[in-house]
């Protein structure tokens, strides 16, 4: 490859790229990150020559064991995220590192949306689409991965990269992989000249099915270019590389009303699946009793869950979808009236409200990291997924519950997408000792014959993996098995791509390699099933660990630990401070992510409080104590570096940085402005509507230009503006929200700073009467975990925070007159705290009063800056910020808004534009309209 740095061989790299969802673990040798298809084809022709076994890997959202490697592991995510739409939106062309999230967000705008439609979409990519066949909820087996594809550019074994989508793709796969053409035209002859071949085929492939490789292809397609193409699809990366895929979109029915209808049990449930398939119903999910009992712990409980007094119960999700909204409101009343008739538990309700829909589809899409995280500590989750056809559903639900009672298996829930006869069961064990996994094994045997007596297939659409691969030819037989076996030998010739998954001899094969139970690290984190949804959310993601990431490698030093290899954590810790603590941004959007509402930033503040020196404690309880003469030398140190050329600024700055550590000492920048203006105000004359809590960090930064007023002095004019006053608290420069000592994870400072804040805030607002407003987002932030941090006395009132953006939205807009000029554009950066709050729809309210047009980029993410983050690391907000960055240059707008100073300065920074407060644009609008 290019350059060395893109083969990782350190400890903590090969372990954090060890794990995937799945129940597997292998450790890679090395890990590889390619930049391009021709430096994948290079280590496919090394992995060839040197007998090094080859795995390619994108999300990691896998779950049967297809994205794990003992040998080379190809991370093709990093690099492979590039997106185009083509024909108004009805195809698109796309590389394997692109989620399906991405790609739903970029085709919104055409009213198109992308054919598979799986649970893990907000983290599972296209590579991994196309390598299990991905299906999901609604799309069935029309409009999945194998039946959108339109072409793919294939990197071959061998080195051959060929687009089959190309005018001369078949005489190209001719003359450079002859035997390849020839086999798979053979192949085809093969099977359509046995009729009880195509009966299977034809059966297995009329309900989902990834067991094995795609044989219909030999059945649906005549070119050998053709049948390769859809034989990549579902091969799990085991007969080449996908380094662009173009796909036929379909309709996004924008319109739909959803309900979950409880059934008194899980054979009730299932009577009825027959009538609501028969209605049209988009989705039918299924939920057994312990999912339900699951779902009432989750963060975003559907109201029907919350309060159902679960026993026997089973549940179907039931969704409508139409394109026109005059449809809906007959589909919501007959979907009532056919519930109505299907013996329900309870009545029926269904609802086209976006949040309640939400809710809903909240609960299933988690279901299973949530299941898997309550599981039993010291237990490891094992998920399987079994098609049969729909008559068979109920028999074969009652079948496996039997033998969940019969090998022991306790509280194995059952779910999934009732309406193709697909579910997915869940096992915990700690399937390590001899007994443990002898009676997974016979559990295992007995689940085959039960699905494969009923006519099913034992994996619908999680891929064949390690975990099935033993079981390929007992499902199709050993002709059609042979047939597999020839394909893999015609493409991958020396078997080094991903060998053990997919087709496997060993019968015990699935036996092996199976994850430990990890070890407890910490509270916060403990129920992470590894699931990857965190991932893409991730500001640190391009430049060290990730979420999962992160809790793995500490895990894995733990284990190493607890076995006496000390030597390996201790090398893993070496590098771990950094890339697991320091860059760690610690903003939450993990959080917003997780299924099981894990925080890691919650971790990396637990692991920053353990890490933290005597003296560095010392002086952050120092500054908690004298905090206003803190943020007011801050302000004064930046507005002696603005007057002295920066040529003399940094290199002393450097050097102090090296003394004292870039984690301890900023790095001055060019774009900082000058120090900002004190909080302190005059007590109002009139009676205050509200106390404002001005953001300590306006203190130190001040405005993008010298000249302008700053957030505070302009949301206090909109104010004046409508006649409401504010009261500022007396001693409002000795407070702060807590967040950079939160954040760092000094304890003792924080209590300190919490215990002042909460005194002022009690008093100014007299006892809880008046609502405070803060005008940073993180600190709003910052200032409800603050008050969540009190304990109260019965009777007393909690403290009330909102954001001054939310009080603009709610309060000042609807006062203000609208007599002022619109700009044209605006370039809106919500940030980390603004999403965690629900704060995006009043932004955009208030963005959209000062603009006519308000863009948000689609590649939108934590700017990495992070209170002082940015500039201890500023690698870290360059790299959180490389792509949105270009999206925003590209714009060409009038002008770049945020909500919180830091965000704007790590915006500004990355942009090269002045990112303002959204207030202060609003400010200036209004003044100059009435002028």
């Amino acid at each position: 490859m290019a350059s060395p740095a893109q083969t990782l061989t350190r400890a903590l790299d090969r372990h954090a790229n060890a794990h995937d969802a799945s129940h597997f673990l292998l450790i890679p040798q090395a890990v590889a990150v390619p930049s391009s298809a021709a430096e994948v084809a290079k280590l496919m022709r090394v992995s060839s020559e040197r007998g090094l076994p080859l795995t390619l890997r994108s999300g990691g959202t896998s779950l049967s064991g297809q994205a794990v490697s003992g040998g080379l592991l190809a991370d093709v995510r990093k690099n492979f995220r590039s997106m185009e739409v083509l024909d108004g939106g009805t195809r698109v062309r796309v590389q394997p590192g692109v989620t399906v999230r991405a790609v739903n967000a970029r085709l919104l705008r055409y009213g198109r949306k992308f054919g598979p439609d799986p649970a893990s979409e907000v983290a599972c990519t296209i590579g991994g689409v196309v390598a299990n066949n991905s299906s999901g909820m609604a799309c069935g087996i029309t409009d999945n991965a194998y039946r959108t594809l339109e072409s793919l550019t294939l990197v071959l074994p061998s080195g051959t990269v060929l687009d089959t989508g190309a005018p001369d793709a078949s005489t190209r796969l001719r003359s450079l992989e002859p035997e390849l053409f020839l086999g798979l035209a053979k192949l085809a002859e093969r099977v359509r000249r046995n009729p009880a071949s195509r009966a299977v085929i034809e059966h297995q492939f009329s309900m989902k099915n990834t067991m094995g490789y795609g044989l219909n292809s030999l059945l649906d397609f005549d070119d050998p270019v053709d049948i390769l193409a859809h034989l990549i699809v579902g091969s799990e990366g085991t007969l080449g590389f996908v380094a662009e895929a173009v796909f036929a979109t379909i309709p996004r029915l924008a319109h739909a009303t959803a309900g979950l209808l409880v059934f008194k049990d899980l054979h009730a449930a299932n009577t009825a699946l027959p009538a609501l398939v028969e209605s049209g119903a988009a989705t039918v999910e299924l939920l057994d009793a312990l999912s339900l009992k699951v779902g009432q712990g989750l963060s975003q409980v559907p109201g029907v869950v919350r309060d159902l007094k679960v026993r026997n119960h089973a549940a179907l999700l039931v969704e409508y979808q139409t394109g026109n909204q005059e449809e809906l409101a007959g589909l919501n009343a007959d979907a009532v009236v056919l519930a109505g008739t299907l013996g329900l538990d309870g009545p029926a309700e269904f609802s086209s409200d976006a949040a309640i829909r939400a809710e809903l589809w909240h609960l299933r899409k988690g279901l299973y990291t949530a299941v898997a995280g309550a599981r039993p500590a010291g237990t490891t989750a094992l998920l399987e997924d079994v098609v049969v056809p729909v008559p068979a559903l109920a028999r074969t639900c009652l079948e496996l519950s039997a033998l969940f009672e019969k090998y022991g298996y306790e509280n194995s829930v059952t779910f999934g997408h009732a309406k193709d006869g697909n579910i997915h069961f869940m096992l915990t064990d700690q399937f390590a000792s001899p007994e443990e996994l002898n009676r997974y094994a016979a559990f295992t045997e007995d689940m085959v014959d039960v699905v494969l007596g009923e006519g099913g297939s034992l994996k619908a659409e999680h891929g064949t993996g390690r975990v099935m691969a033993p079981f390929v030819r007992r499902q199709y037989g050993d002709e059609l098995y042979e047939v597999m076996r020839t394909i893999k030998n015609l493409c991958d010739t020396a078997g080094m791509l991903n060998p053990g998954v997919l087709l496997e001899d060993d019968p015990l094969a699935h036996l092996n390699h199976i994850k430990t139970a990890p070890p407890q690290v910490d509270a916060e984190v403990d129920r992470c099933v590894s699931c990857g949804y965190c991932e893409p959310v991730c500001p640190s993601k391009n430049l060290t660990l990730t979420p999962r990431q992160r809790i793995v490698t500490l895990r894995d030093m733990a284990t190493a630990r607890l076995t006496g290899d000390t030597a390996l954590a201790d090398e893993m810790a070496a590098d771990y401070d950094y890339a697991g603590i320091d860059t760690c941004a610690v903003d939450g959007m993990c959080q917003t992510a997780c299924p099981v509402d894990i925080n890691t930033g919650t971790l990396v503040r637990h692991l920053r409080t353990e890490a933290a020196g005597a003296v560095e404690s010392a002086l952050w309880d120092s500054a908690a104590k004298h905090w206003a003469t803190v943020t007011k030398g801050a302000g004064l140190a930046l507005d002696v570096a603005a007057k002295v050329p920066f040529g003399v600024v940094l290199p002393a700055n450097n050097a102090a940085r090296k003394v004292m550590g870039h984690d301890s000492l900023p790095l001055y920048s060019a774009e900082l402005p000058a120090g900002g203006r004190a909080r302190r105000r005059p007590a109002p004359t009139g009676e205050p509507a509200a106390v404002y809590f001005p953001a300590c960090v306006n203190v130190m930064f001040g405005p993008a230009e010298a000249c302008a007023a700053g957030v505070q002095a302009s949301f206090e004019q909109l104010c004046a503006k409508v006649g409401v006053e504010l009261l500022v608290p007396e001693g409002i420069e000795s407070a702060c929200c807590g967040t950079p000592w939160s954040s760092k994870g000094m304890a003792a400072g924080l209590a300190q700073m919490h215990a002042r804040t909460l005194t002022m805030l009690r008093e100014a607002t007299r006892d809880g009467e008046l609502e405070i407003i803060c005008d940073a987002s993180s600190c709003t932030e910052g200032l409800l975990h603050t008050i969540e941090s009190e304990n109260l006395t019965p009777g007393q009132r909690p403290l009330r925070v909102v954001d001054a953006v939310q009080f603009t939205a709610d309060r000042l807009l609807p006062m203000l007159d609208g007599a002022w000029v619109r700009l044209d554009s605006l370039a809106l950066h919500p940030t980390c705290s603004s999403v965690r709050m629900g704060l995006n729809p009043a932004l955009e309210q208030v963005a959209s009063a000062v603009a006519e047009t308000v863009l948000v980029s689609e590649n939108w993410g934590c700017c990495g800056f992070a209170g002082d983050r940015g500039m201890l690391h500023p690698e870290l907000t360059a790299s959180a910020t490389e792509v949105q960055a270009r999206d925003v240059v590209a714009m060409d707008v009038s002008a770049h808004a945020s909500c919180n100073r830091t965000c704007e300065l790590g915006m500004s920074r990355a942009t090269g534009a002045n990112y303002k407060h959204v207030l202060e644009i609003l400010a200036v609008a209004v003044a100059a309209g009435n002028a």
